[in-house]
């Protein structure tokens, strides 16, 4: 399940993604049009930042903008930002791998293996969508 954070780092790379380029979007503007609570929506903002799927300017005429074009950026990349491994389990990740203590032998165990399945497939799923491809939908 995605977290709130997540739902809303998407909802603001969304609206980011169907401004003209160039433009920059002040932070009121995607609260406001993105329905996302301001200071909740500037922590997001500067996670992404640090990301570095979004740039900011400062001052009068300041904001966001995107980085990277929508094509570049998935879900899997924003899901793995945001709320970390998409395995269900620690044994079964890629990025955030961790050995289970109650496991005898990880290469014998079918759970671990059913569950690499799942991630694999759920992984594929999340590299194919794109923030451009939720746009055009």
């Amino acid at each position: 399940m995605l977290s709130q954070k997540t739902k809303y780092a998407l909802k603001a790379l969304l609206y980011l993604a169907q401004q003209d380029v160039n433009h920059i979007s002040k932070t009121t503007d995607i609260a406001e049009a993105a329905n996302i609570p301001k200071k909740f929506l500037e922590q997001i903002l500067l996670d992404l930042k640090r990301g570095h799927l979004v740039g900011s300017k400062q001052g009068k005429f300041g904001g966001y903008y995107l980085l990277k074009s929508g094509n570049e950026i998935t879900l899997a990349d924003i899901h793995r930002l945001f709320d970390g491994a998409i395995a269900l389990l620690p044994c079964a990740s890629i990025n955030f791998y961790e050995r289970c203590l109650d496991c005898k032998d990880e290469s014998e165990c079918l759970l671990r293996h059913g569950l690499i399945t799942i991630r694999e497939e759920t992984l594929k799923a999340m590299q194919g969508i794109t923030i451009t491809s939720l746009v055009k939908k």
